[in-house]
């Protein structure tokens, strides 16, 4: 998974020069006249915002409504309109705030929803203005062609292609939160913020183990992700089972500690003692 620095030195901040006496030209003319060309030329369905920036939507997307402060993952390719590409994510996605990313990419990613896909088509004003930054010459019409990943849709996804390929018996909860009850437990049941004692082995949908603790561990539940806060109460004091965990109710849409942002998490469990 890329690191979220490492993806956007160039695309992702706004310039943060502050330096009157650099000089300072409007582009907004010739852009614009540049952007309709290109438009033209690949025959785009594009639509022009009152700020000068120009969009095609391929795909609206069905997943959740993005603000100017959203956390969003994408996967892009930045042209220039000749076709040269300046940046790419290379087919990773990449996660980050909108807050604080050149005004096109703020206002653009708005017209889509999680899961949709198009292209933002920004003239210099709304990017990096009339002076030259890391490489990108100023004055310079920006073109990006992005993928805005619905993590909340592929993981109900690969939660259920994990369910049928296994054959599992497993419910689901409003959260979006599947689990297994093999034994149910004759004991006590615990709250969301209980402290318990568990044995657990954790593993991705590909069966990769990335956590395990056989010889059992205590700890409050209100101290643990979302997905264990919600998961252990749903069994009694010697209960065993499966939770099926999406992203959300995990470490969300960015890595930690070793595990890959957007990840479903899947945990065997028993649940020993509540303490």
């Amino acid at each position: 998974m890329k690191s979220v620095c490492f993806a956007f030195f160039v695309m992702l901040f706004v310039s943060c020069s502050s330096d009157d006496s650099v000089s300072t030209k409007d582009y907004s003319e010739e852009n614009d006249q540049e952007i309709l060309e290109y438009i033209a030329a690949n025959n785009l369905d594009a639509t022009a915002s009152g700020s000068g920036l120009y969009y095609v939507i391929d795909e609206q997307g069905e997943g959740a409504e993005i603000t100017a402060t959203s956390d969003v993952s994408v996967k892009y390719v930045g042209t220039y309109t000749d076709g040269t590409v300046f940046d790419t994510s290379s087919d990773e996605v990449v996660s980050f705030n909108l807050q604080n990313l050149i005004s096109g990419w703020v206002e653009g990613l708005q017209y889509f929803k999680e899961g949709g896909s198009g292209q933002l088509i920004i003239p210099a004003h709304l990017a990096y203005g009339s002076n030259d930054y890391n490489g990108i010459p100023g004055g310079s019409v920006l073109v990006f062609d992005i993928e805005i990943i619905d993590y909340a849709a592929e993981n109900k996804q690969e939660i259920l292609d994990y369910i049928a390929a296994n054959s599992l018996d497993a419910q689901v909860t409003a959260s979006g939160l599947y689990y297994v009850i093999d034994e149910q437990g004759e004991g006590a049941q615990p709250t969301s913020t209980s402290n318990v004692t568990v044995t657990y082995k954790g593993y991705y949908s590909d069966n990769e183990v990335f956590d395990e603790n056989t010889s059992s561990t205590s700890f409050y539940l209100e101290q643990v992700i979302e997905g264990w806060q919600e998961g252990i109460p749903l069994f009694n004091e010697g209960g065993s089972g499966m939770l099926l965990i999406p992203s959300e109710l995990a470490y969300g849409r960015y890595d930690y500690n070793g595990i890959p942002g957007g990840s479903v998490l899947i945990f065997d469990i028993e649940l020993i003692s509540v303490n």
